[in-house]
């Protein structure tokens, strides 16, 4: 049986420890998926003109492609360089909720994230989404400092 490890990664050093740290999980597991997602925060409640809106789309969709080239891209690579199976995902929305979600998607067993990130949003991100998630994910959730 596969078990399948969803990494959350933060395009910054924090997330290439828990990346680190997820790898080694699945070389000690065998038989494992990674699955590498980054969350762009995206929140559905702001509310804005029409014309606002097709600007905001537009910008989300250069924001897909830039995560993708900037962080879902080599962490892939260097994840199938280590001979392990994974999969990129980078969606919008609220981080915890998220990548919840997508554990679910994935069947996952585990997911694997940072304490907090180095982007300078240090208070926000351990104050509500590395907690959210613990709080309220449907599988366990490896926190890694």
């Amino acid at each position: 049986m596969t078990t399948t490890l969803v990494v959350g990664l933060d395009g910054h050093g924090s997330g290439e420890r828990a990346l680190a740290h997820a790898q080694k999980l699945a070389k000690l597991i065998g038989d494992c998926d990674l699955v590498v997602a980054y969350i762009i925060e995206w929140s559905p409640y702001s509310f804005q003109t029409a014309e606002e809106n097709a600007e905001r789309h537009k910008r989300r969709d250069e924001e897909i492609s830039i995560a993708i080239e900037r962080v879902i891209d080599p962490a892939v690579a260097k994840v199938k360089k280590a001979g392990l199976k994974v999969e990129g995902i980078v969606r919008h929305g609220d981080v915890a909720a998220v990548l919840n979600t997508i554990s679910e998607e994935q069947k996952a067993d585990q997911i694997v994230v940072a304490r907090s990130s180095e982007g300078g949003f240090t208070q926000r991100i351990f104050g509500s989404a590395t907690s959210n998630l613990v709080m309220s994910a449907s599988v366990p959730v490896t926190v890694v400092g």
